[in-house]
């Protein structure tokens, strides 16, 4: 136990010193920021950007594009820099030979597995629900009415998916040794689900449902019920993903 929180204290700190932190604080920042701003200011922008006696009737904004602007951009902006921010994490060390050191004098490679983990899931989830709640309280500030209905449930959705692409980045890491495989192999799997996801009789089922029907969870075009089977199946997933890793990186020879 001692060496696991050792080691998972020395990998928050390499990736604050090599400013990884840093960039995922300002990136999901800017993000939680322009999320209300966007759907504030975007109808008059384009007013003003239209042709004198042209005019188009755009409805009042709300704090539900607030949510839709959050969504949107988290789900596709937010998790793409958090995979490559996250891509080498076990591949660079073992390209600088760092972590072989370790393994020599008796780290164990489980060890090793669970502390990336637990890190990368720590700062991810840091840097996810600072977002979240930078646009619920520059919502407040827009909008009298801040209520929305299964907010919390759908933004924790989009969380339970992170960890899964943590799971897999790493996974890819170790069976590829480099960054750009863990990518490829991160890709691939969400590349998959979304065609998987044109199946109506796997949609149910589908992890990356997740990220799909964050809005109609506010809406209450869906029950909560619904998605019950995606997140049990995403995490066992997410689990398979991080035990297979501990496995493969326990059998091969660096």
């Amino acid at each position: 136990m001692r060496a696991y929180i050792a080691f998972t204290k020395k990998e928050i700190y390499e990736l604050a010193k090599t400013y990884k932190l840093l960039l995922l604080v300002i990136v999901f920042l800017i993000l939680g920021f322009m999320n209300p701003i966007t759907a504030k200011f975007t109808p008059d922008l384009l007013e003003s950007f239209m042709e004198e006696g042209v005019s188009i009737n755009l409805p009042e904004p709300t704090i539900m594009d607030s949510w839709m602007q959050f969504f949107k951009n988290v789900n596709q902006m937010g998790l793409i820099v958090m995979v490559i921010m996250f891509s080498g994490i076990i591949s660079n060390e073992l390209a600088k030979g760092t972590l072989i050191n370790m393994l020599t004098k008796g780290l164990s490679r489980k060890t090793v597995i669970l502390s990336k983990f637990t890190s990368t899931c720590l700062i991810w989830t840091v840097v996810y629900f600072l977002a979240a709640l930078v646009t619920f309280l520059y919502s407040m500030l827009f909008w009298e009415d801040t209520e929305v209905a299964n907010l919390l449930f759908s933004v924790s959705l989009v969380w339970i998916f992170g960890i899964f692409l943590i799971t897999a980045v790493i996974l890819g890491g170790i069976l590829f040794k480099s960054s750009y495989g863990a990518m490829l192999f991160c890709g691939l799997i969400v590349a998959c689900l979304l065609f998987l996801n044109m199946l109506p009789s796997i949609k149910e089922y589908n992890p990356v449902q997740l990220v799909v029907v964050n809005m109609d969870l506010l809406k209450e075009n869906i029950e909560i019920s619904d998605l019950l089977k995606c997140i049990w199946i995403n995490i066992g997933a997410s689990v398979l993903f991080l035990a297979s890793s501990i496995v493969v990186f326990c059998k091969r020879e660096f």
